[in-house]
């Protein structure tokens, strides 16, 4: 085959596109990127950064089809805020989800020989009419036109995680081509896990929070472990556990487990007459049923001294929140917080990363001797399943940001390698 000339919109870092080129040089394919697209400045310094003598043009809003280069494949990791289960899920009422019409548009006038797009799973059930729809309504209107240019066109949602990098990442991949739907089947498996792109003898963090869980749990136990309020379980650690808000006695932690356990039960709401609530203050006599102890009035106005536990009444629904009832009585309820804590989850060296999202990358940690530390920026890069020869110069922040938008470079070579069997 000659040389495949191709274009990147919605560019990111450019992780489609290397895994496309990675693809083509495996079968000894020459290729050419023709037009490059984005907008994000510290994205735009990532692809200058590695394409130094290409030109990145910006808004693909404000370029006319016709002033594209000719090509033969298409390539776009197209906004996918407008569907993600992290955003509000707007589709094509928001700006960013009629992006896809700006693929059609391009696709429409240059009508390329094939196309790679990628978004995130929540595409695939995005205004879902019945529950019982295989696929949503935004998905289906983006197969109906790709189908209406001419396209033999697939579609699958494949997990990171089995194509050989240390990540729990699901993405949907929509590729077609004219002469058939390519099939995004028969992948083979590889897995890895953290350890494999993990660095070593890094600087350690000293943050005031991280010396506290250090002061309570030896390295080796904390592989694994969450920090959070909301849940129970063994590989969850609690403010409590930590003394983080003051110490407290054994058996006021021992209390606080059995309390965020028995305030999720549903018979406390049945009581109330209310809709169930996750969590629910709890009152004094409803507490005794289940906890006997002389010292418990005491130990409650300790708890929510130091601030372990708060007094509020059980919540009703008023449209789409939820808001204290004054009319019921007042309970004890943990006090609960997501993103509270400097650390969120320290990974396993032995397992995979969850998905890297851009607004909980700092607060992911990892054991490194004998200390605990954030993940790096080629940490990230691994985890995603770019080479180490990827230029990445920007800032920690901006990096974690465009990290949690990227791709997996490996699912896309994989992904391509299906369409160059078409093609």
């Amino acid at each position: 085959m000659e040389k495949l000339r191709f274009i990147d919109l919605f560019a990111g870092i450019g992780g489609i596109r290397k895994g496309f080129e990675l693809a083509c040089a495996d079968r000894n394919i020459e290729t050419e990127c023709v037009f490059t697209s984005e907008i994000k400045p510290y994205a735009l310094e990532v692809l200058k950064q590695n394409h130094p003598e290409e030109t990145i043009h910006g808004d693909i809003t404000q370029v006319a089809a016709t002033d594209i280069p000719d090509f033969d494949v298409l390539l776009a990791g197209f906004p996918c805020q407008a569907f993600s289960a992290a955003g509000k899920r707007l589709g094509f009422e928001d700006t960013r989800g009629t992006m896809f019409f700006e693929v059609e548009r391009i696709m429409q006038e240059k009508q390329p020989k094939a196309f790679i797009l990628e978004n995130v799973e929540g595409l695939v059930n995005h205004d879902r009419e019945n529950s019982k729809d295989p696929i949503g309504r935004t998905l289906r209107i983006i197969l109906e036109h790709l189908d209406a240019l001419g396209y033999k066109v697939s579609w699958k949602v494949l997990n990171a995680k089995y194509f050989g990098v240390p990540q729990d990442r699901k993405r949907i991949y929509i590729v077609g081509t004219k002469k058939e739907a390519p099939a995004l089947d028969n992948f083979k498996i590889t897995n890895s896990c953290l350890k494999d792109i993990l660095e070593s003898g890094l600087e350690v963090s000293n943050h005031p929070f991280v010396e506290l869980v250090l002061s309570h749990y030896k390295v080796e136990e904390l592989y694994g472990k969450s920090i959070k309020d909301k849940r129970g379980g063994e590989n969850n650690i609690h403010s409590w556990d930590i003394d983080y808000k003051g110490v407290i006695s054994p058996k006021e932690k021992a209390f606080m487990n059995l309390m965020l356990k028995e305030r999720r039960k549903k018979k406390w709401a049945e009581d109330f007459g209310i809709d169930w609530m996750d969590g629910m203050p709890l009152t004094l006599e409803q507490i005794k049923t289940f906890y006997f102890d002389e010292e418990l009035e005491e130990m409650l106005a300790n708890l929510v001294e130091k601030g372990y536990l708060k007094m509020e009444h059980p919540k009703k629904k008023v449209g789409n929140t939820r808001v204290q009832d004054t009319e019921l009585p007042l309970g004890y309820n943990i006090v609960a917080g997501k993103m509270s804590f400097e650390i969120n989850k320290i990974l396993d060296p032995n397992d995979i990363a969850p998905t890297l999202v851009a607004m909980d990358m700092q607060h992911l940690y990892v054991v490194d001797g004998e200390g605990l530390r954030k993940l790096t920026l080629r940490e990230g890069l691994r985890m995603c399943g770019y080479p180490d020869s990827y230029k990445f110069d920007v800032s920690v922040s901006d990096g974690y940001d465009l990290l949690g938008n990227t791709v997996v470079v490996p699912v896309i070579k994989a992904v391509a390698e299906k369409v160059l069997d078409v093609l």
